[in-house]
């Protein structure tokens, strides 16, 4: 038993250093303002996240999750800045959404459901934030094209998530 633990703390460690490695890479991502949505990016770190969902449950999902949003920011020096709220809240949100749903509504919702509603979930978290932090709720006019910019993201991360699962699932023995 004890090595089937140790196992599962070490492919653990390794989905959050893969998480952060994404994450760092993705930040450093040139977006094209001018055909871009200010503020989308294609959530390649939540593709870990979904995966450790999937195979682990929810608790190791949301503290991969918080880990790699944590040390991401750490890392990029963004740590207690907006930035950072916008990201925590928005990973860590998503993370439970979709935890729930795969524990809950699996058999009514594909894995690109799910990660469809965490991408929505993860929008709405972090324009939340913005609008407590600036303290105008008007900022959540912006909200349908955060959410219709969530639809290709969060069906891309489900896709490769479900990809990568169907060859790389988790063995527990």
């Amino acid at each position: 038993m004890a090595y089937s633990n140790t196992r599962r703390i070490v492919y653990l460690g390794l989905a959050t250093g893969l998480a952060l490695g994404l994450h760092i890479f993705e930040a450093m991502i040139p977006l094209p303002t001018d055909i871009m949505v200010p503020g989308v990016k294609l959530g390649l770190a939540n593709i870990v996240t979904l995966y450790v969902i999937m195979n682990f449950g929810t608790r190791d999902g949301v503290v991969v999750s918080i880990l790699r949003t944590l040390l991401g920011s750490l890392f990029s020096g963004t740590f207690m800045t907006p930035t950072f709220y916008f990201s925590f809240a928005g990973g860590l949100m998503s993370a439970i959404v979709m935890g729930l749903l795969h524990k809950y509504g699996s058999k009514y919702l594909s894995m690109m459901g799910v990660s469809l509603i965490g991408a929505l979930t993860h929008n709405v978290a972090q324009l939340t934030v913005a609008a407590l932090m600036i303290e105008q709720s008007l900022i959540l006019v912006y909200l349908p094209v955060m959410l219709f910019a969530a639809l290709p993201t969060g069906a891309f991360v489900g896709v490769v998530t479900g990809k990568i699962n169907k060859h790389y699932a988790f063995r527990k023995d």
